[in-house]
């Protein structure tokens, strides 16, 4: 392994001036991190089939840029499900099958794992409650945002005080679906059909996962950007799982986007 680094993270304009509240927090990309071949750079998707001790090392580097030790680095068995769960402390069984993951206790950063789905991170500095959400269109459309916002509230978030943002994540340009996706979306909504367009292949249409997740955010009476940085295009930044399969390649890494209340 390489020397130690620590990985340079972006981060959001709606949540960068809360780092004075003591919020901190980063959309990590592929920079910083030990891992070649296919996972080249920073891959802390324990799910894959790197090499562990890269991937433990990558996290290692992660929770070293948090602030806090890398048992507290925590993210979830991600399912594609809108669950959340309260946690308050470092997991010391099997990490839980959810999507979503709120804290209100300082030192314990809460990250969502994505190669193409949207990381979100959610602030409430007030309260100062904090969460993490991995959002795809399954997780999107069946509720793992306005859950993840009640799961803050619960803890005394004010939802008119809670900021959400969308990290790196897959963009219209290159989220192609079929029409039983359409109209999955549409059978819930109507007006979802607003983030469709026409695909260069018939019957297709390019998604718009992006504006979809901000606005469900916005609806749900919260503050809400997103980076708008698209995982696909960029292969030297991010991981993108449909650009490995595309390529044919046999797996793929996972960033993680975590937050913390630091402690005192």
């Amino acid at each position: 392994m390489t020397a130690t680094a620590i990985p340079e993270p972006i981060v959001s304009p709606l949540l960068e001036g809360l780092a004075t509240s003591g919020i901190r927090h980063g959309y990590f990309t592929r920079t910083g991190g030990v891992s070649d071949g296919i996972y080249r750079g920073l891959n802390t998707g324990t799910g894959s089939n790197d090499d562990p001790d890269k991937v433990r090392e990558n996290r290692s580097r992660v929770a070293k840029w948090m602030g806090v030790d890398t048992d507290s680095l925590l993210s979830a068995h991600q399912v594609h499900s809108p669950d959340v769960v309260v946690v308050r402390e470092p997991f010391t069984g099997p990490r839980p099958k959810v999507d979503a993951l709120v804290t209100d206790r300082p030192g314990i950063a809460v990250g969502a794992s994505s190669a193409d789905c949207g990381p979100i991170l959610f602030a409430d500095p007030e309260a100062r409650v904090v969460g993490a959400a991995h959002a795809g269109w399954k997780g999107a459309l069946t509720g793992v945002l306005e859950n993840t916002i009640e799961a803050m509230i619960s803890l005394g978030a004010r939802r008119e005080s809670i900021r959400a943002s969308l990290g790196p994540s897959i963009s219209s340009a290159n989220y192609e679906v079929g029409p039983e996706f359409v109209e999955r979306f549409i059978d819930q909504d109507r007006d979802n059909a607003a983030y469709f367009t026409m695909a260069a292949n018939a019957g297709h249409s390019m998604f718009d996962l992006n504006t979809y997740t901000v606005d469900r955010l916005r609806k749900a009476g919260v503050q809400a950007d997103a980076l708008f940085l698209c995982t696909y295009a960029d292969d030297a930044l991010f991981y993108s799982y449909r650009r490995s399969t595309h390529r044919q390649e046999p797996d793929y890494g996972r960033h993680i986007s975590a937050i913390v209340l630091e402690e005192n």
